[in-house]
């Protein structure tokens, strides 16, 4: 899979890029955990959601952080990191001009910055949010949510309460026009520690082909 490197606001920027084939292929960012706890995109859980896309038909794209790896910059609460997430959106797109659709996942951390990118970018069609924090960060500004999306989490997560999601959920439940889908994963910790890891995938991969399918029809 190709090394890349791409403009960001702070200098370079370092991802691994998964084309398709085909032009008009769906198009996927994965976003990292936090990069001051040891997140880089080659975390489990991203590099998973990586390959889980790219086996559905996505052309993918994961990145660091400013500040992680071979990136430029400096760690900035999350600020910084947002404006990451739309280079990092602004690359792929760039490449990718017929794409169809347009997703965001993102893993703790990630979750956070994808569904503040979601807010943002209005042609994000889609996103999976794998053990948002909401214990740590605020979620209000998804006042409405502009997009359907799946949230899962493990029930065993001692990072990201289970209580702390369930509050999220019922919150964007409440809104119209959207459909948020929640999954949980018996069992499983933050980090979707073996056997979890394969069920959320799985998980993610039907939500997913069932949202492309709805789509084609």
């Amino acid at each position: 899979m190709p090394e890349v490197i791409f403009p960001g606001p702070e200098g370079r920027l370092e991802g691994r890029y998964h084309p398709q084939p085909q032009k008009d292929a769906p198009i996927a960012i994965i976003l990292h955990p936090h990069p001051q706890f040891g997140g880089t995109m080659n975390n489990r859980v991203v590099y998973n959601l990586h390959y889980a896309f790219h086996n559905m038909g996505f052309t993918v794209l994961r990145f660091n952080f400013r500040g992680v790896g071979r990136s430029q910059g400096e760690y900035d609460q999350g600020v910084g990191e947002l404006s990451d997430a739309a280079s990092a959106l602004d690359y792929l797109q760039s490449m990718n001009p017929n794409a169809k659709h347009c997703w965001v996942a993102g893993f703790s951390f990630g979750a956070w910055i994808g569904m503040q990118l979601l807010m943002r970018r209005p042609e994000i069609t889609g996103f999976i949010s794998v053990a948002p924090p909401a214990n740590m960060y605020d979620f209000s500004f998804l006042a409405p949510c502009p997009s359907s999306g799946l949230i899962i989490n493990g029930t065993a997560d001692r990072v990201a309460p289970p209580k702390d999601t369930h509050t999220l959920v019922n919150k964007l439940h409440e809104q119209k026009g959207i459909t948020i889908t929640h999954e949980e994963i018996e069992g499983a910790g933050h980090f979707f520690e073996d056997p979890h890891m394969e069920e959320m995938i799985g998980t993610v991969d039907q939500y997913v082909r069932r949202r492309l399918t709805e789509n084609t029809r």
